[in-house]
């Protein structure tokens, strides 16, 4: 489709700085993805609806590739898994990292080499070992001592499985407790400080079965500052070098995890990439020579840096009500489409489009539909004070870790997955339907 864009979009250009890089400007106050109008997704598609902007997810990852020449960038599916992600992530050129039997076989099946996926998990089902041993995967990261026998046992005598270690290192980063994941008092790895990463190693060596490929870490999400990287990478060298004077073994590969920060509104900080790759690299080489170590191969983990911004929300204004000093703005979708508000507090620039409006700006709070007072999408941000029912907002940086994690409170159903690039939508996922909850519920 042909689209009108604005001469000033320089005028708006900090408005769309956290947008994906092919936002347009529309007359009437419109915008576009990825040559689409947002307003025509909403009347095609209907609301609530994610639009996914493919050239974006393209270039963030060969971004990656580029920043990170001689690594493996291996794409964590639990930011967002479709089948055309799937197919994204293959052609560009990048790996992947799943969490799971679904997240596995949805991605064989979609025809990603399985020896380019590694799997993860605090607690992996024996479902999910059976797919990763039958399917062939590249990587199971051990992430407590009980799973080496059972591993092994799954591999069998004449059997053969690569595997990794996750090491806690000691380092606290992340944008909310609840997903700092590099220390001792959290669910996931082997401490370092208290010697379980090294008692376990020393198990998986004893196991003929077991290849250990290398040390893995991940010490949390949402990180804008390369520093914490840089110590436990300090602190995973000094392992390996351990590792290497204990039982003459030099450990090839070293995983860092991901976890790498982006903005969500205008002026938020964000982890500067090149930074990150240019002295991971450094401070690798540098501390290997000082332990004499062959230099392993790095990797890196990116999930929400690469589809994040990519990723925009739409939905439908259904009411605003004014109480007190109090302006609510209640849309289509809530906390069933995107927890994370409630989950971590985290906080959206949501944008009135599909008409102009010329009335002056007025502090609102962007809520749900549900039944719960912590259905909150967006509170306290500058919308029109105009809004009114039938209004659409649009929600930037929406395309990590919403319908990821969408349920299916109040029977709402889930949003739709909508595809925008060069000029043309298309539906990735479907709606879900009263349909789909009448037939998944069997019982009399």
């Amino acid at each position: 489709m042909t689209i009108a864009v604005l001469s000033e979009v320089a005028a708006g250009a900090e408005d769309l700085s956290i947008w994906p890089a092919s936002t347009e400007l529309l007359p009437h106050g419109g915008l576009a993805v990825g040559g689409v109008s947002l307003a025509e997704v909403a009347d095609r598609f209907d609301t609530p609806a994610y639009v996914l902007d493919e050239g974006e997810v393209r270039g963030r990852c060969r971004t990656y590739l580029d920043a990170f020449p001689e690594a493996d960038v291996l794409y964590a599916a639990k930011a967002f898994l479709s089948r055309a992600m799937v197919r994204w992530v293959r052609e560009e050129g990048l790996g992947l990292d799943v969490c799971s039997a679904g997240e596995l076989e949805l991605a064989v099946t979609a025809g990603f080499p399985p020896e380019r996926i590694v799997l993860h998990g605090n607690a992996k089902s024996p479902r999910d070992l059976e797919a990763a041993l039958r399917l062939g995967v590249g990587r199971i990261v051990i992430d407590g001592p009980s799973e080496i026998a059972r591993i092994a046992a799954a591999v069998g005598p004449h059997g053969h499985q690569k595997v990794m270690v996750r090491v806690v290192p000691g380092v606290s980063a992340g944008g909310h407790d609840k997903i700092r994941t590099g220390t001792d008092d959290q669910k996931f790895g082997l401490s370092l400080t208290d010697g379980g990463a090294q008692h376990a190693i020393t198990r998986i060596l004893s196991q003929p079965q077991l290849e250990l490929t290398g040390l893995h870490c991940h010490i949390g999400s949402q990180i804008t500052d390369v520093k914490p990287y840089l110590v436990a990478l300090r602190r995973m060298v000094g392992l390996m070098a351990r590792i290497r004077d204990a039982h003459g073994t030099v450990l090839p590969e070293l995983d860092m995890g991901g976890g790498h920060g982006i903005a969500y509104r205008p002026g938020e900080p964000a982890l500067d990439l090149t930074a990150l790759a240019r002295r991971l690299r450094a401070e690798l080489i540098e501390g290997c020579a000082a332990a004499r170590l062959t230099v392993p191969r790095l990797a890196v983990e990116p999930g929400r840096a690469v589809v994040g911004p990519a990723g925009v929300a739409l939905y439908r204004v259904l009411a605003v009500k004014h109480t007190g000093e109090k302006v609510f703005v209640a849309v289509d979708g809530g906390m069933s489409d995107n927890p994370r508000p409630a989950l971590y507090g985290v906080r959206y620039a949501p944008r009135l489009i599909g008409r102009r409006s010329t009335a002056g700006p007025r502090t609102a709070t962007v809520v749900g539909r549900h039944c719960e007072a912590g259905d909150i999408l967006a509170a306290d941000v500058e919308l029109p004070g105009d809004i009114r029912p039938g209004d659409l907002l649009a929600v930037p940086v929406a395309g990590a870790y919403q319908l990821s994690m969408a349920s299916g409170y109040n029977l709402v159903g889930r949003p739709a997955v909508i595809a925008v690039h060069e000029g043309s939508a298309r539906v990735l996922v479907r709606r879900e339907t009263l349909e789909d909850f009448r037939s998944r519920d069997i019982g009399a």
